[in-house]
């Protein structure tokens, strides 16, 4: 598809480019953005820290309340804080029935595209008359205030609707990544004591179908989910799948059959949804949020830091089975009556252009997507995006991992067209929300920053060893504060809910895990994961430092940098690269990613061995999964890889490694 207003650019023009704005620091609002956004005044930031309670209490006021509060926040209890306590509030009734109520059922809530061309325009009418049904369906089915309801569906409408029912009786959903194995669902399924499973009969990547329900069967049984009562199923993709009498049903059918129920009034700590983190080396943790609070924080700051309006159209590329998903594609955008896209589908199917393309179909105004991505597009080429009009673009967001100078600098040019905002929003599962970045219209952006804690947060950076504050330099990221939209506990786990976030710096102090940097300017730069810092003879490099001096190479993509057991230096670098499309690997190049690297941070920081490779290990939400390389660095056993979007790529880095 070429427009009129298609971009004339090429692979050298945006290098050239590229290479003249890494010589900038900072990037301060277009005045165009600036003059319309919300959020232009440079005190709220110290309003909201003079009086925390009273900012968020008036952020949540902004919902409808079936009762109002007695108290904004109670911490007698801490770090088991509870917010807004005494009200009652209905999360699918802010999302769906008020805005219904004032008129606008017919405004779209979700232009939804499946990745072989299908669309369908979901109004905010069509998800409350389904949501309505189908939380009357459950009940039908035995599910009652309380219950775990895991969800196991690709990203579809009926995923939304699922949610939104379990919401609407005091259900508490548990949604688990499509991208998953069946086995992995089972676990968590078992662990959390769900009592309905609603999954679907297929799923559909890449032009392949892949049937579910089969393998749902093959692990789900009795004994391995003896808590499991009832599996309702989607039909997705029409194929032929086994119905077990008495404890399967069809999704369709039982919506038809009920009768639609009313929102059902939630005290605010009630607890709203489980959702399991991929911890690294312990089992998962099943994280758990609450409904007042979390849908306080949810929609407070999607609408601030997105500066949305009524008439945007708001694109994630996330995928519902994580937290970005929860947050900022169902409840913060539908708490805020907003138009969103939704795409059943990986971003280089049915072509490499396909964002850009939807984005351009529908007049997409925010868009939000992970580094990752942005660095496969990178690598893909700008011919990708040249072709279409994104003249209707307004800010740009990145979420899931630091981002390198690099790749916000590609984004914000060859994306955004330099006019585009970009927000590069750090938190986390337990947040909830997002805690630190620009405010688009008020805040000057640094590639490679996360930026300033939003209002009514408080960060600190704090030393390793005596927990004293950091005004300027490296230490542990923390949140001495407690935040509506915080965790509340670890599921049936509250012990390992203290010793993971609480021991550390005691029981009003949030340990974040991360290692952090603050600057003169106040800005944070996350420097990834405590164990994402390599100590290299005493030095501590952090590993998205590394990975940002690699990428600045014109010819690297991408690269993924890991630690290695050294007996001389105790820990070595390893970094795994692939190349721009028409670059071959040569010890030439290698030399000059090492003169790079030296040159941006010190010859202290050049990998002792540098593997390049075609593609690196990927879940399908296009995480790379670090583990994969370190074990293959020191030569483990990899374990289970079937969470990946293609596992033969271990296998030829695998055998690239061993080939020396």
């Amino acid at each position: 598809m070429t427009t009129k207003n298609a971009r004339e650019l090429t692979e050298a023009s945006v290098e050239a480019r590229l290479a003249e704005l890494l010589q900038q620091e900072r990037f301060a609002p277009q005045e165009a953005f600036a003059a319309q956004a919300e959020i232009t005044d440079p005190e709220i930031r110290a309003r909201a820290a003079a009086d925390p309670t009273a900012y968020w209490a008036e952020q949540a006021g902004r919902l409808r309340w079936s009762r109002a509060w007695d108290q904004v926040l109670d911490s007698s209890e801490a770090p088991f804080y509870r917010w807004f306590s005494g009200g009652t509030i209905n999360v699918s009734d802010n999302c769906l029935d008020r805005h219904v109520e004032a008129g606008r059922g017919d405004k779209v809530a979700y232009h939804w595209h499946g990745e072989e061309g299908e669309t369908r325009d979901i109004t905010y009418a069509w998800l409350l008359e389904r949501t309505a049904r189908f939380a009357g369906a459950l009940r039908e089915l035995g599910v009652g205030k309380g219950d775990v309801v895991g969800i196991y569906l690709p990203m579809i409408p009926e995923v939304v609707v699922a949610m939104l029912a379990c919401t609407r009786i005091g259900a508490v959903h548990n949604v688990v990544f499509g991208g998953f194995s069946a086995g992995s669902v089972a676990e968590r399924m078992e662990v959390s004591g769900a009592k309905v499973l609603v999954t679907a009969d297929g799923a559909r990547r890449k032009g392949r179908t892949a049937p579910i329900k089969p393998s749902v069967d093959e692990h789900m049984g009795p004994e391995a989910v003896p808590s499991l009562q009832r599996v309702v199923v989607v039909r997705n993709t029409g194929i032929d799948v086994p119905m077990t009498d008495g404890r399967d049903v069809w999704f369709d059918e039982v919506l038809e059959a009920a009768d639609a129920v009313d929102p059902e009034p939630m005290d605010a700590e009630a607890p709203l949804f489980i959702l399991y983190s991929s911890g690294s080396t312990a089992k998962p943790k099943g994280i758990l949020h609450t409904t007042g609070g979390y849908l306080t924080g949810a929609s407070t700051t999607h609408r601030q830091v997105f500066d949305l309006h009524d008439d945007d159209v708001y694109f994630c590329s996330a995928d519902v089975g994580w937290i970005t998903g929860h947050s900022y594609i169902v409840y913060g955008p539908l708490a805020n009556g907003v138009t969103s896209v939704m795409y059943e589908g990986a971003p280089d199917y049915p072509h490499k252009g396909i964002w850009w393309e939807l984005c351009e179909r529908r007049g997409v105004t925010k868009f939000y997507t992970a580094p990752t991505a942005i660095r496969a597009c990178m690598k893909w080429g700008v011919e990708h995006v040249a072709p279409h009009d994104l003249s209707s673009l307004k800010l740009l967001g990145s979420v899931g991992e630091p981002i390198n100078p690099k790749a916000w600098l590609w984004y914000w040019h060859v994306v955004g067209g330099e006019r585009c905002p970009v927000v590069d929003t750090w938190w986390q599962t337990e947040t909830g929300a997002i805690v630190i970045t620009t405010l688009p219209g008020l805040d000057a952006a640094k590639p490679g920053s996360a930026g300033l804690p939003l209002p009514g947060y408080e960060v600190q950076v704090l030393d390793a060893e005596q927990g004293g504050v950091v005004e300027e330099g490296e230490g542990l990221l923390a949140i001495p504060r407690p935040w509506p939209s915080m965790l509340r506990t670890l599921y049936q786990d509250p012990d390992r809910y203290v010793s993971t976030y609480w021991d550390r710096f005691g029981p009003t102090t949030y340990f974040v895990g991360d290692s952090a940097r603050r600057d003169a300017d106040g800005y944070t730069w996350v420097i990834g994961r405590v164990d994402d810092v390599i100590n290299v003879s005493g030095h501590r490099l952090s590993t998205a430092e590394v990975e940002s001096a690699i990428v600045a190479h014109p010819a690297v993509a991408e690269s993924a940098v890991v630690a290695k057991a050294d007996d001389l230096t105790g820990q070595a670098i390893v970094a795994y690269v692939t190349l721009q499309g028409g670059t071959d690997a040569s010890a030439d190049v290698e030399a000059e990613i090492n003169a790079t690297i030296a040159d941006r941070i010190g010859k202290l920081a050049r990998p002792k061995r540098i593997v390049f490779t075609q593609d690196l290990p990927k879940t399908r939400s296009g995480k790379i999964m670090r583990r994969l390389l370190r074990d293959i660095a020191e030569e483990r056993d990899l374990g289970d890889t079937t969470t990946l979007a293609d596992p033969s790529v271990v296998d030829q880095l695998q055998q690239r490694w061993q080939q020396g």
